[in-house]
């Protein structure tokens, strides 16, 4: 369903009549007259409350809580809080400051809605295996109209770190491998959450996180270093910021790590020359959780130098460190700050909450009619139930075990078939667990009086009681007290009675996310042995896999027939989940992560570069080549892979010219058709690869994609337009150029399969 299709059955505010004055852009004059008359009557104290954003509320991020919140308000020291839930909540803090303060200056009331608020749309890596632009943006665009009803006018998303190592526990955050699909996923989504007109009430401010590099940590641990050169930044991890910006979103979050040995919240080159100067970012810039206090961690100096190498950085607003607020007034007063930059970024902020409508009227996200009436709706659910169908990645499918028939007596067997509050996945901090099905509930709900679904669970997630405590935190756990051989033996007498199992096996939610970062990416023990138990019933098994990120699979795929790889599909998974395993709708997701082999294959990705030496293909070792002694160089399952209920065939690929200028296209052409006996989508991908440049060039590079629906039988011709933007790159200079050679065009259903034709860009 196309995105204005939808629009007129979610549950949409209307629009408030605002005055001219209120619907502005950066630069708007008179909302320049506005702030300057605002400024001019602020004192130093209140300027630097502005930059200031303290945590308060039911819901917290981190160890530290900036305390007596309400006082700071009232003498005009914040300038927005975050993560404080409800309208009622809200708009008491809010009346604090619009009725009690000396200037009556609106806060900002920022949450981090991650993929979605009540009603949870799939973790964001997931979202990403739809290949769905439209779904995306719709997804954003409800959390917008959620959260925004419920007082939320900011959120702390999207997050558009490129990450090629599954170690990253945040990996689950982002959207994968690929900077061109990052790239139109981030514009999607600030779209979807800040819609044409930021003062419309039913749209959020987008944040977008984290700038930058975030994702390229060393040994895939969080928090940690990264080391890279700028033209790896430039052609791989910065394009998913740029576009971001460029998409017009209202401001941007500093990361943790390091970028060219300076923390990213105090890198000017980062923020200054990169982000505003190079790519006319005019929004503002607010640090990640305590990052200014953190420098001094990274041996920057104490908190009144961090503080002020952040602001003469770039950086805008203070989150949570209390280090703008609490020693600028004394690095102004002994020349380490200018008046200059407390100002700039002072306005900055101010111009986010005129854009937002809030001088005009600060209570305009408090309307509790829309608190009732628009979170958690029958129509929002109907579209993330959609949505989380088209992200589930079937692997594999040996003798058609899938989909399942609504008949007999099916087990469903493993330690995530019967936990609702998993269903989400991390970083759902507004969800309702009490209100989300479990995939054991789904499932009967699915057969009826048709089939018997019986469950037991067979396992605890792994048999290290510690470690599962340490990936099963707020209110995720799911440690069963029963003694090992109990679970299994209940999981056995469940099996024995059963026609087919699903194993519900993989990672809890809390086990990727933010601080979860893994060594080891196989199935945890205790599983591992309880699938080779129920292997030796005899009965057909189908593996359906819940994870955050790409996790090595390989025991699973030499030893079952068939595995759903399932994500964390958010709060209607449950019933997404059967919706694919009854074949009501046909698998459609496909990989934006190289799945492993072997963790020691990490980091790994499609678009890498070849080396002096290249293995050669289908070979495993070659002595005096590049490569392992006791793993080959490919991936389980390549980029892009995905399998379906049919099957589709490719025609000949075409090209209309075998040459072109740089002001010239070419189209390339395939026809595809679903040769199988369901209807289904299919995701046809185009590649490129440069043959010889003035720097070495990756192996290929996605370059356009379409999704497209297909009746059994039906046949359709896709088209795709190269010109030279999609041939471009930033040389050794940083130049963003094409160059004049032979290019090859690869089209096919994923990096690996693909049919190939070569042109020449002429000079």
């Amino acid at each position: 369903m196309k995105l204005k299709n939808i629009m007129g059955t979610l549950a949409f505010a209307a629009v408030a009549a605002l005055p001219a004055t209120m619907q502005a852009q950066s630069g708007d004059a008179r909302m320049d007259k506005f702030i300057d008359g605002l400024m001019g009557k602020m004192t130093l104290e209140e300027k630097l409350g502005q930059l200031n954003l303290p945590v308060t509320g039911d819901i917290v991020t981190g160890q530290a809580k900036s305390s007596d919140v309400a006082g700071k308000i009232r003498s005009g020291q914040v300038g927005g809080l975050f993560n404080l839930k409800g309208v009622d909540k809200i708009r008491e803090v809010q009346k604090i400051a619009v009725e009690q303060s000396r200037l009556k200056i609106p806060l900002l009331f920022g949450m981090d809605v991650i993929h979605g608020y009540e009603t949870v749309f799939p973790i964001p890596l997931a979202l990403s295996m739809s290949w769905d632009m439209d779904a995306i943006e719709r997804s954003a665009r409800v959390a917008a109209v959620e959260a925004s009803a419920d007082g939320i006018c900011w959120t702390f998303s999207p997050m558009v770190d490129i990450c090629r190592d599954a170690r990253w526990g945040r990996m689950s955050e982002g959207n994968g491998e690929d900077p061109y699909l990052g790239s139109r996923i981030a514009e999607a989504m600030v779209r979807g959450y800040q819609g044409t007109n930021l003062a419309d009430p039913s749209t959020v401010m987008a944040c977008v996180k984290h700038f930058a590099l975030y994702g390229g940590a060393e040994a895939g641990r969080d928090y940690n270093t990264v080391d890279m050169s700028r033209w790896r930044m430039f052609n791989y991890y910065f394009p998913p910021y740029k576009a971001a910006a460029e998409a017009g979103a209202g401001s941007f979050m500093t990361s943790f790590n390091v970028v060219d040995g300076i923390p990213a919240t105090g890198n000017r080159w980062l923020l200054t020359d990169v982000l505003r100067r190079m790519w006319g970012f005019k929004g503002f810039v607010v640090t990640d959780y305590t990052a200014i206090a953190e420098m001094t961690a990274h041996g920057m100096g104490d908190l009144q130098q961090v503080s002020a190498l952040a602001l003469n950085a770039g950086t805008d607003m203070d989150m949570v460190a209390d280090g703008f607020v609490g020693t600028l007034a004394q690095s102004l007063r002994e020349g380490k700050v200018s008046m200059e930059s407390i100002d700039a970024a002072c306005r900055r902020i101010l111009e986010a909450k005129y854009k937002l409508g809030l001088f005009s009227d600060p209570y305009r996200y408090l309307d509790p009619k829309r608190a009732k009436t628009e979170i958690y709706t029958d129509a929002h659910r109907a579209e993330a139930r959609r949505t989380a169908a088209e992200t589930f990645v079937l692997l594999k499918n040996d003798g058609r075990l899938l989909p399942l028939q609504r008949k007999g007596r099916i087990a469903l067997i493993g330690p995530l078939g019967n936990t609702p509050a998993n269903m989400p996945g991390t970083w759902s901090v507004a969800a309702d667990a009490a209100k989300y099905k479990s995939l054991y509930q789904a499932m009967k709900d699915a057969v009826g009086d048709k089939a018997t679904v019986t469950y037991a669970k067979g396992s605890n997630i792994c048999y290290d009681e510690r470690l599962e405590a340490n990936g099963s935190m707020f209110g995720r756990e799911i440690r069963d007290g029963r003694s090992d051989k109990e679970l299994l033996d209940e999981a056995l007498r469940t099996a024995a009675q059963a026609d087919v199992i699903v194993a519900a096996i993989g990672e809890t939610s809390e086990f990727s996310g933010e601080s979860s970062s893994r060594s080891d990416l196989s199935l945890f023990d205790a599983q591992k042995d309880l699938l080779t138990a129920l292997r030796q019933t005899g009965k057909p098994i189908v593996l359906v896999n819940f994870s955050g990120r790409a996790t090595v699979m390989t025991w699973e795929a030499e030893n079952f027939a068939a595995i759903l790889n399932v994500w964390f599909g958010g709060s209607e998974a449950g019933d997404a989940i059967c919706d694919v395993l009854f074949g009501d709708k046909s698998p459609s997701g496909r990989l934006t992560v190289s799945m492993p082999k072997s963790v020691g294959q990490l980091p790994l990705y499609y678009n890498h570069l070849n080396t002096g030496r290249p293995l050669e293909k289908g070979k495993w070792f070659t002595k005096f080549r590049s490569n392992y002694l006791d793993v080959d160089n490919e991936p389980l399952f390549p980029f892009g892979y995905g399998l379906s209920y049919t099957t589709f065939g490719y025609g000949p690929l075409s090209l209309s010219n075998a040459s072109m200028t740089a002001e010239g296209t070419i189209r390339a052409s395939v026809t595809v058709t679903n040769t199988g006996n369901c209807d289904a989508d299919e995701v046809v991908q185009l590649y490129i690869r440069d043959m010889v440049g003035s720097v070495s060039r990756p192996v290929q590079e996605l370059r356009d994609f379409r999704r497209i629906s297909l009746k059994k039988g039906e046949s359709k011709t896709v088209s795709f337009t190269i010109n030279a933007e999609k041939l471009k790159f930033y040389n050794n200079e940083l130049q963003y150029v094409c160059e004049p050679g032979e290019f090859q065009v690869m089209v096919g259903p994923n990096s690996r399969d693909v049919q190939v034709q070569s042109f020449t860009l002429k000079d």
